[in-house]
């Protein structure tokens, strides 16, 4: 038996606030065994934001019942460093979820949030090598600014010139 689309199952995915209710499961959301060293737990992230919560946006990314990704954006328009005013600080799609488009709705609603806080600039930093995120984020039109910080790739991506979404990266 065939696996189903996100239209074949009706539904669209959807993100939500990270609960009481629900921290436990977004804890136990992994990737990949071979991406594991290129982000960050959920825990790890979560620990993060608690420590930041004027700054740090995390969001679960549920299709359904079923979780499926974390996406944590990161607002901070006065900060000293530019690559970390308004950005994605991380972004995990669970390991059997990969490749059905929730890691590009979860980058477009941090977009969207970023947009209704006034901002038209939104960062994030990838670790360059092969298999990294580096082809995921140039395909969602983030583009290599040239800045390199703790060893990882600042991309941009300018709101007011976001390509239309088609197809999946």
């Amino acid at each position: 038996m065939g696996e189903t689309t996100r239209e074949e199952r009706g539904r669209s995915p959807r993100l939500e606030a990270v609960t009481p209710g629900n921290v436990a499961e977004a804890c136990r959301l992994s990737v990949r065994p071979d991406q594991q060293n290129l982000v960050a737990p959920v825990a790890w992230s979560l620990a993060e934001a608690y420590t930041s919560p004027a700054v740090a946006w995390p969001r679960l990314v549920y299709d359904g019942e079923r979780l499926v990704g974390f996406v944590m954006g990161a607002f901070d328009p006065d900060n000293e460093v530019a690559a970390f005013r308004c950005g994605i600080w991380r972004l995990n799609v669970a390991a059997g979820e990969q490749g059905r488009g929730y890691g590009r709705f979860a980058v477009e609603q941090v977009c969207v949030e970023a947009r209704r806080r006034g901002q038209r600039r939104v960062t994030v930093l990838w670790v360059p090598r092969d298999g990294g995120a580096e082809g995921f984020y140039r395909a969602l039109g983030f583009r290599p600014t040239g800045e390199v910080i703790g060893g990882e790739v600042v991309g941009e991506l300018l709101l007011d010139e976001e390509p239309a979404a088609t197809g999946r990266a």
